[in-house]
């Protein structure tokens, strides 16, 4: 039996997601019956709801969206400058090999 590949969906339209947060929040159904409506899992209506408090300051439990956003910037730039000073090693490590000395 042969595994039928899911595409991932697009991500939700910030306007969607600010309204679902919204009806968990005010309009008095469960997370349940709002995922249900929506047509999206419980879990995303809770992390989509945890995030917004993070990014508001209601919480402190993680990280919000802009730190979010730092800490991958952050690790790019390492992991680039990570690959560099390898390239930069192995340069230094020939041009000496080259010239009969040591780095």
């Amino acid at each position: 039996m042969a595994k039928t590949k899911t595409r991932p969906r697009p991500p939700y339209p910030p306007q969607f997601r600010e309204e679902a947060i919204r009806l968990v929040r005010e309009s008095g159904k469960t997370r349940v019956q709002i995922a249900r409506d929506l047509g999206v899992s419980e879990q995303t209506l809770y992390t989509w709801r945890k995030q917004a408090d993070l990014d508001s300051g209601k919480r402190s439990d993680g990280l919000t969206t802009e730190e979010c956003a730092e800490l991958r910037h952050l690790r790019r730039e390492n992991r680039i400058l990570r690959q560099e000073r390898e390239i930069l090693k192995k340069a230094a490590a020939f041009f000496a090999r080259e010239t009969h000395s040591t780095p």
